[in-house]
């Protein structure tokens, strides 16, 4: 029979007893959905308490959560086709959730208390013609997901934890959509076909082929009933298993995002002062906070982290994803009464290989390529913090950290040293211990001892100097800032670096710091006065990188620049760009010296690491090719406009990338300059001087 109004028959041939079924299969769907659910969340009650507040204002974290949501930003970065193809699988499959919302409140509510239905006329062409076109880029969004899978084989969908899940859910999804069209066409075929049908464009184009194909009206409505069941008992079975396979990372995902840390990397938990040393770090899977327990779950196994990992790139034995799932499946099996073993170790049967912590450069390319907001880098920390407090971390970094212990600095000179590099300068550099300034200056261990990085030292000082800053240093009081002493899990010997920094700068009178090294600007930023506030001393000042002090000084015309007209590339330092967002102000300053600058394919926040950080500076790698070495190999691949200089804005750096020229044969063909020396070159542009020891060139 056709139907007259605007409108369908929602049980359309599947009667009273059908429609009864299918109540009461919805609601031991609904309860075993909710029980599953209740148990996903129970387990992470077990976790310990977060160090970090996850909960504060909750309706902001909500609000941006549902932003991320809605507007997939997070998909689209380092992937655009991954992020079309997430946005119209995420757009399509909220809208036929929220269509099949209206229908049962039309049906189960409106109806029953108005005693007719909304689900008429204007609404419902409205209504069919949105969900017809979304669920339209739900199918192209599968079916985007399923072609990159299994035609394409994208490297980094395919890993040891990929398995049967992986393919049930993307091809449940894709016959969800493409049955839900099916099911429509059927029943416009069976009705024949009614004119105000053809808002609902995808179902009745495919209507339209069966027609063609000599489907008559009544085999439709047969066919009908099946598909409707098939799609229906589908449909149902899916939103059951929501808990208990990978579905759940809707729920989840949305869930690590909501608790996310907004400076999660930048500054990491204290270790708690109850711990005994054999308590400290990852012992068992007791151990993890609720959060990171919940870090586990949100993984969607997408291997944005895994392709992003320099150290993986590097072919070093690290695998972000890996390590995530990894203790997930041990967690799992510890849940299911598996054996317990070290969950990190030096070989043998632990769960995680010391040598892939070792291999992390606390880079935070993981976690920022992570759409769902997992913080690799506090789980790593806590591994490494066993190995160091078990004595596995590797000899170069213990020798290291003795070095720091005992002097100050990880190159085991005496403190006394510290401030030789001044005496080569034809000006006194003032010292903050005996005078007020308004900059303390912490030049850090690199600028200090390291030949290659005193240069840099010695440049930015004349800068200051020929700027007319007011500035000083601590000379031997300073030490070694404890950024990546704290990574490579030596808190203990953080606190007291911490403490002995605080206190000399305490007996100063200086109104802001500025730090040669993003490391120290990172720490001393986001972590000091955290850790300070805890020991009781005072830390509490305004912290800048040297090229936030470089771009304010071009901007007040108090540096006579000339220019050096040379092509140029610009490195992004992790712990200045991704991991402080400072990207722009060292271009500034590069472009006030005249440079013609060239962007490398990876800037910014995609920037590639050098591989020095995470202690990657005191350990030798064995690794395919240096990431250094293949920064430089990316530096030099634009043959048109080739940059003659590499410049950065951090020693490590500097030091990593002067090794990577060497080993990777890139002595005749780029030259490695700090901003600092780079504005020395300017300001000798102006007045036809040479700078000396300051230029690149002076390396060799």
């Amino acid at each position: 029979m056709l139907l007259q109004a605007v409108t369908r028959e929602t049980f359309w041939t599947i009667g009273p007893v059908g429609e009864a079924v299918f109540y009461f299969l919805a609601a031991v769907a609904v309860l075993v959905f909710s029980y599953g659910v209740y148990e996903r969340f129970a387990r992470y009650t077990k976790g310990t308490a977060d160090p970090f507040e996850r909960l504060d204002d909750l309706s902001g974290r909500v609000r941006r959560a549902a932003r991320m949501l809605v507007s997939n930003e997070a998909q689209f970065d380092r992937d655009l086709y991954a992020g079309v193809m997430h946005a119209f699988i995420v757009w399509g499959f909220l809208t036929l959730l929220i269509g099949t919302t209206i229908l049962a409140i039309d049906i189960d509510i409106y109806r029953r208390l108005a005693g007719e239905s909304f689900f008429v006329g204007d609404f419902y062409l409205s209504y069919s013609l949105v969900m017809d076109a979304l669920g339209l880029l739900f199918v192209v969004g599968v079916g985007m997901a399923l072609y990159r899978r299994y035609e394409v084989r994208e490297e980094r969908l395919w890993g040891k934890h990929t398995g049967f899940e992986d393919d049930a859910f993307v091809w449940t999804l894709f016959v969800l959509g493409v049955g839900g069209y099916v099911t429509e066409a059927l029943r416009i075929v069976g009705t024949g076909f009614p004119p105000f049908e053809t808002v609902s464009f995808v179902g009745y184009f495919v209507a339209t082929l069966f027609s063609a194909g000599g489907m008559s009206a009544g085999a439709a409505e047969t066919l009908y009933t099946w598909a409707w069941w098939s799609h229906a008992l589908l449909a149902l079975a899916f939103v059951a298993a929501i808990p208990y396979a990978k579905p759940f990372h809707m729920l989840s995902s949305l869930a690590n995002v909501v608790t996310r840390d907004e400076k999660a990397g930048l500054r990491l938990p204290r270790v708690p002062e109850h711990l005994a040393p054999d308590e400290i770090g990852y012992t068992e899977i007791g151990d993890l906070s609720w959060r990171q327990l919940l870090d586990m779950d949100a993984c969607t196994k997408c291997g944005r982290c895994s392709s992003a990992c320099p150290a993986k790139a590097s072919g070093r034995n690290l695998d972000p994803r890996d390590v995530i799932l990894d203790l997930k499946a041990y967690r799992e099996s510890v849940d299911a009464g598996g054996e317990e073993v070290d969950i990190i170790a030096d070989g043998g049967t632990s769960v995680i290989d010391s040598e892939s912590m070792r291999s992390c450069m606390a880079c935070m390319a993981c976690m920022d390529a992570c759409p769902v907001d997992i913080e690799h880098l506090t789980h790593f920390t806590e591994m490494n913090r066993r190995l160091t407090e078990t004595g596995q971390q590797p000899e170069q970094v213990q020798e290291a950290m003795m070095n720091v212990f005992q002097n100050g600095n990880a190159f085991g000179d005496p403190a006394r040293k510290r401030p030789d590099w001044v005496e080569e300068l034809d000006f006194e550099v003032p010292d903050a211990r005996d005078e007020s300034v308004e900059f303390l200056w912490y030049v850090g261990d690199y600028p200090s001892y390291d030949e290659r990085n005193q240069r840099v030292a010695r440049a930015l000082a004349r800068v200051f100097h020929e700027a007319g800053v007011s500035y000083g240093i601590l000379y031997e009081d300073e030490a070694n800032d404890g950024n990546d002493v704290r990574r490579v899990g030596e808190e203990g010997l953080y606190e007291m670096l911490v403490e002995d920094n605080a206190s000399a700068m305490a007996d100063c009178d200086f109104e802001k710091i500025v730090c040669t090294d993003p490391h120290s600007y990172n720490t001393f930023e986001h972590e000091y006065p955290e850790m300070a506030a805890e020991l009781d001393v005072e830390f509490d000042y305004p912290v800048f990188h040297y090229t936030q002090v470089l771009q304010t000084l071009v901007e007040a015309g108090r540096l006579d620049l000339g220019s050096i007209e040379r092509t140029v590339t610009y490195h992004d330092p992790c712990h200045l760009g991704r991991y402080n967002g400072v990207f722009e102000t060292p271009r500034d300053v590069v472009r006030a010296t005249g440079a013609d600058l060239v962007e490398m394919p990876r800037n910014r926040k995609d920037s590639f690491c050098c591989g020095g950080g995470g202690g990657g500076l005191w350990l030798d790698q064995e690794e395919d090719v240096k990431p250094s070495e293949e920064r430089l190999r990316e530096a030099t691949e634009d043959t048109v406009r080739r940059p003659e200089q590499f410049v950065v804005a951090c020693p490590m750096c500097a030091t990593m990338y002067e090794d990577g020229r060497k080993t990777g044969g890139f002595e005749e063909e780029l030259e490695i300059v700090d901003v600092s020396e780079l504005v020395v070159e300017a300001l000798d542009a102006r007045t036809g001087a040479s700078s000396g020891e300051t230029t690149p060139a002076a390396a060799d």
